[in-house]
């Protein structure tokens, strides 16, 4: 049996300029502030409360190891804390104009996310015994997710 992918949500997550921590021990330190956004699941929406942060670490020329915690907060009043592990792998030039905050054409980066989630909403516990996966695409001034069960 091999496993199926649903598609669970659509996140658009807008974020403020880097704060850069440098040359680390293991790498390249970042950290980038998220403002706010929207979501659009499969049976609710909501918006991504500001004051979340995605910490980067720029690991190799080519890969980065994203970070990112935040909180969701759905239109019924419900909220939902999650914890977004990922990896964005380009080629250095590409990896330094996502860097410099450039536009860049999506099909060059591979982006590739693990999200958990955590909640106290009796209808949603549910999103906190499965796991999902998803994909991004890295825009100037936001990050869009899309958000697939692992059935």
């Amino acid at each position: 049996m091999y496993p199926e992918l649903e598609h669970y949500a659509e996140l658009k997550i807008e974020v403020d300029r880097p704060q850069e921590i440098g040359q680390a021990q293991h790498g390249q330190r970042r950290l980038i502030p998220i403002l706010g956004g929207t979501v659009k699941a499969r049976d609710w929406s909501g918006r991504v409360l500001a004051g979340g942060a995605d910490h980067q670490l720029i690991l190799t020329p080519r890969m980065a190891d994203l970070d990112a915690r935040y909180v969701i907060e759905t239109d019924a009043g419900d909220h939902i804390y999650v914890h977004n592990r990922a990896i964005r792998v380009a080629t250095p030039e590409v990896t330094q104009r996502l860097i410099r905050g450039e536009p860049v054409n999506p099909a060059e980066i591979y982006f590739r996310c693990c999200p958990s989630f955590e909640t106290e909403s009796p209808a949603l516990s549910w999103i906190t015994e499965r796991l999902f996966i998803g994909t991004g695409i890295r825009r100037p001034d936001a990050v869009e997710l899309q958000l697939f069960e692992v059935l």
